[in-house]
């Protein structure tokens, strides 16, 4: 399945259980992290996606370039280090705001985990010195997903 760009006049809607897992892109993340991508909207610069984290999974150090929201429906994560280092540690049913430029060192899933996320704006993945490893926007999300999901 494809996600096509999001038509003002009539909306988006998907049923998650018509989309398969997908593994999320290598060097992002660590521990088997799966997604599924619902939307974009290019007319925002913003992408939804819900994501399937297990126990001991983590999305590599990022900076959000935009803000964004999250739900998490399921489980257990460490943003930002964790309370300890002072971040957040969240447990399910739980919503998170991400700021412009909130920069995370490491997002780590103490159980297994699942949540939703929009984003409004790009991703900077970054490497122990800042440096950049990938910037993500909605255009290479959505090129991301088609390769992953063209075998289907």
């Amino acid at each position: 399945m494809s996600v096509q760009h999001f038509d003002p006049a009539n909306g988006r809607s998907v049923q998650l259980d018509d989309i398969d897992w997908v593994e999320f892109p290598p060097g992002l993340s660590e521990g088997g992290i799966r997604w599924k991508l619902l939307n974009v909207a290019p007319e925002v610069g913003s992408w939804a996606a819900i994501y399937d984290c297990p126990k001991g999974s983590s999305f590599a150090s990022h900076v959000h370039i935009g803000p964004g929201e999250y739900f998490l429906t399921k489980g257990h994560m460490e943003v930002r280090g964790g309370a300890e280092e002072g971040g957040v540690s969240v447990r399910a049913p739980a919503y998170g705001y991400e700021a412009c430029q909130a920069y995370h060192g490491e997002t780590n899933f103490l159980e297994d985990s699942e949540f939703y996320m929009t984003f409004l704006g790009p991703l900077n993945f970054v490497d122990g010195e800042g440096n950049t490893v990938a910037l993500v926007t909605w255009e290479t999300v959505q090129a991301a997903w088609e390769a992953a999901t063209a075998a289907d």
